[in-house]
């Protein structure tokens, strides 16, 4: 009897000191963000026009706002190998570790073919020097009522995509991308 009690009071002891197995870790988020990195699509087509595209940055993520003058309601995000000019195809080099490929279904010209959206510098629609995860804007072009913008990560990223309203009857679409995983 007295061996058993010797037995269990060493199982006790142990577990008391912690030395039985711990259980399965669980790694903590980076800022609670749960985003992931996989295309992210709606196909409907918007009733606007894009106005302009800016930037900013968060504490945990930057941002990219493109404004529609009328509701965003389709876009495409997606992690791409290189970035596509709209309608010729052609790659447009962009700074950072990886590219997204950012398009939202709302043309940046009027129904008279008028400019809505007329970058002066289509190689960098913001300056992001300084930005944690950004490296460079592109604009890749507007054709058959979608414009299309290139998005230069520091590397392959968690990222979210949704629609703000406003203001004035506008619309925003918003992506944002996480500083780390």
């Amino acid at each position: 009897m007295r061996k058993i009690g010797a037995g269990l009071a060493v199982v006790l002891a142990a577990a008391g000191l912690g030395l039985a197995v711990p259980g399965p870790a669980s790694a903590a988020s980076y800022c609670g963000i749960t985003w992931g990195s996989l295309a992210k699509a709606d196909p409907d087509m918007s009733s606007g026009n894009v106005t302009a595209v800016r930037t900013g940055q968060q504490a945990c993520f930057d941002r990219l706002v493109i404004d529609v003058s009328g509701k965003v309601a389709g876009y495409s995000v997606q992690y791409v190998p290189v970035v596509i000019q709209d309608p010729t195809g052609f790659p447009i080099p962009v700074l950072g570790g990886a590219d997204l490929q950012v398009m939202v279904t709302a043309p940046s010209y009027d129904q008279q073919g008028h400019s809505t959206y007329l970058p002066a510098a289509k190689a960098e629609l913001s300056n992001v020097s300084g930005y944690q995860t950004f490296r460079q804007v592109v604009y890749a072009g507007s054709f058959e009522g979608t414009t299309s913008v290139g998005l230069g990560v520091r590397a392959r990223l968690p990222f979210r995509v949704f629609v703000l309203d406003g203001p004035d009857g506008g619309s925003r679409l918003v992506v944002d991308v996480a500083h780390h995983w």
